[in-house]
């Protein structure tokens, strides 16, 4: 089968993606295979992205993370998946595609495997088999538990203790602004066990939500889901509850949220997209001045700015997930797709609604959701501000002194 075959006209209509971005080589056939399974998804479920929502937003969550599971979305989760949906150009791909239909849809999708990647890199094989298929399967809920009030971007500052006690700990400290927090099954805790200082000496572990000294303290965001802080005190594991080894926390932690970093990206493309396809069909059908407001000049500048914008940002995500995918030096990638991706559709859905004028504000229509729904993004998996450091501190100075001494030459009058 030829490279992009899948792509005909006779195909779905992949809504929501960039059918000619899956022809680029940085996509196998498998690809377009798994964008036509998501795409289709969220079309056979347009019910459950119809406003108002038939129950509070933590419960439509699980009931959206059943669905997913039911319709095998989830399956490269499982320890015994054959993995061909588990690369993160798949990743990507499906938060995009799930972006682009609703946001629930995305929260649910990605923080389930956001969770489970620990224990799918990390768990002992029993770990693995506790968790991992009910996570597959939509059935068990997951949360990733890292920050804390004082330690946000700074994760090796985490205060969280995990003090020994006999063959296991006691877990005592406060997770901040953790999602699914109230109604996942299990949380994935950072927590410090003092192996050393700082980064060396945290470690992570499994804590089931109805282990005794569990509780949330729920927060309401300005985009409406599943959000609190983790209260733990006094709570008691097993030494079976500790996620990898001892004083090896930060790395899984850095790790996770290296590879996830790109996702973010990709449902901000998801999200841009949504707003930009909102302005294009509203610029085309509403008069103005005897004309149409599409033919004003200063809209069209900005109906092209947002194409450019989405196109970019769709080649820097798919650079990152390619690059991580054949297991290079991946993590500058990532963080420039992130960066860009989350500050750009920031603009595209700004300037959607800006078009939209006064109707652009009306509460729970699609532009005033994606105007609320856009800004986490610029936060969660490390701040814009976070990315830019990375990336400056990834840059190679050695490669440029190198190339610019071929041209740089200083020569004496």
């Amino acid at each position: 089968m030829e490279k992009g075959s899948l792509l005909s006209t006779e195909r779905p209509t992949l809504a929501g993606l960039d059918p000619a971005m899956l022809g680029l080589p940085f996509y196998e056939d498998r690809h377009a295979e798994l964008a036509e399974r998501v795409t289709a998804w969220t079309a056979r479920h347009a019910e459950l992205w119809r406003r108002p929502l038939p129950s509070p937003p933590a419960e439509h969550g699980r009931t959206v993370l059943r669905e997913l599971g039911d319709a095998g979305l989830l399956a490269f989760l499982h320890p015994a998946a054959p993995g061909t949906d588990g690369d993160l150009r798949s990743l990507c791909l499906a938060r995009e595609a799930l972006a682009y239909a609703d946001d629930l849809a995305d929260f649910a999708f990605s923080i389930q495997a956001l969770s489970a990647t620990p224990i799918l890199r990390h768990g002992s094989p029993a770990q693995r088999e506790r968790f991992l298929p009910g996570l597959a399967a939509g059935t068990l809920q997951g949360a990733f538990a890292v920050s804390e009030p004082q330690a946000g971007s700074d994760l090796a500052a985490a205060a969280t203790r995990a003090t020994r006690e006999g063959d296991g700990f006691v877990l005592d400290g406060v997770k901040a602004w953790i999602a699914n927090a109230g109604t996942a099954d299990v949380y994935a805790v950072l927590a410090r066990t003092g192996e050393g200082a700082a980064a060396l000496g945290l470690s992570m572990f499994l804590v089931p939500a109805d282990t005794p000294g569990v509780r949330i303290e729920p927060a309401d965001l300005v985009a409406p889901r599943a959000f609190g802080h983790l209260h733990l005190d006094g709570v008691r594991l097993g030494a079976d509850a500790l996620l990898g080894r001892s004083g090896g926390g930060f790395a899984i932690a850095l790790e996770v949220l290296d590879r996830f970093r790109m996702t973010v990206g990709a449902a901000a493309v998801g999200f841009a997209r949504r707003a930009a396809h909102s302005a294009l069909r509203h610029t085309r059908s509403r008069a103005i001045y005897g004309s149409r407001l599409s033919d004003l000049g200063t809209v069209r500048a900005a109906l092209a700015d947002m194409d450019v914008r989405l196109n970019a940002a769709g080649l820097l995500v798919a650079r990152a997930a390619w690059e991580a995918d054949r297991e290079s030096r991946y993590q500058k990638h990532s963080a420039i797709a992130k960066l860009y991706a989350t500050e750009a559709a920031q603009s595209v859905v700004d300037d959607c609604v800006q078009m939209f004028g006064a109707a652009g504000l009306v509460a729970d229509t699609i532009t005033e959701r994606l105007y609320r729904q856009i800004r986490s993004l610029r936060i969660y998996e490390g701040a814009s501000e976070v990315q830019r450091d990375v990336i400056a501190g990834s840059l190679d100075l050695r490669r440029a002194q190198q190339c610019g001494a071929i041209f740089d030459v200083d020569r004496e009058s």
